[in-house]
């Protein structure tokens, strides 16, 4: 089982849900939550991370924002929690989250190659990772990419979509292809959200392939 640490950041400290591998780490990850906060699903993803291998960190970026609730980490899955989730992540803006993966991704140097998974809003922070700051990185679903694919990357990157998905039509993803043509972009009959494993949306089938490409992605790029 995982813990909460501290990170300590430029503009305050953030907690992080630790995971930790068994024996010497593959690499590190910082995995970037959705909008609905570090709940029992982000965690257990970074457990799921942890168990292949990797020293994990999934940073709660919400501890950032002046004033926001103490339960920020168990938004619903309903309207009001989209409504709650995307207004703090446009408070806590693009500038605040990169410092946050910095700091968590300076954390996990000790082992060894470091890179980032994001899901929804963390799928966009995830681009922006391996375009800003260098790290390989696998984007999930980032409906807030395209207006980030004209910037060169430093790292290479990973995406996953849902043919399903109304947030990114198809334009967008061809977008992806069209722009940043050298990294892969893979596309599954599918719904938003497919990866994770509460709520309607969930397809295990593709959330197994997506998973086994992103496997094998970071054995590629971290070890």
């Amino acid at each position: 089982m995982g813990e909460w640490v501290t990170l300590d950041t430029h503009h305050g400290p953030v907690r992080a849900w630790q995971a930790t591998p068994e024996g010497k780490p593959r690499g590190g990850l910082v995995v970037i939550q959705e909008i609905f906060g570090v709940n029992a699903h982000v965690r257990e993803v970074a457990e799921g991370f942890a168990a292949q291998g990797y020293a994990v960190l999934a940073p709660s970026f919400f501890d950032l924002i002046d004033g926001v609730e103490a339960d920020h980490d168990a938004l619903p899955y309903d309207p009001d929690g989209v409504k709650q989730g995307l207004a703090h992540v446009n408070a806590l803006g693009v500038e605040k989250a990169l410092e946050v993966v910095r700091a968590a991704a300076s954390r996990l140097a000790p082992a060894g190659k470091v890179g980032t998974v994001g899901y929804c809003w963390g799928g966009s922070i995830a681009l922006l990772s391996a375009l800003r700051l260098g790290l390989p990185s696998v984007s999930y679903y980032g409906a807030r990419n395209v207006q980030f694919l004209d910037e060169a990357p430093k790292a290479p990157v990973m995406f996953h979509f849902g043919a399903q998905d109304k947030s990114i039509p198809p334009e967008a993803i061809a977008a992806h292809r069209q722009k940043l043509p050298q990294m892969a972009t893979f596309v599954y009959p599918a719904d938003h959200a497919f990866n994770r494993s509460v709520g309607h949306a969930y397809d295990p089938d593709s959330a197994t392939l997506a998973l086994e490409r992103t496997l094998d992605f970071f054995a590629e790029h971290l070890g």
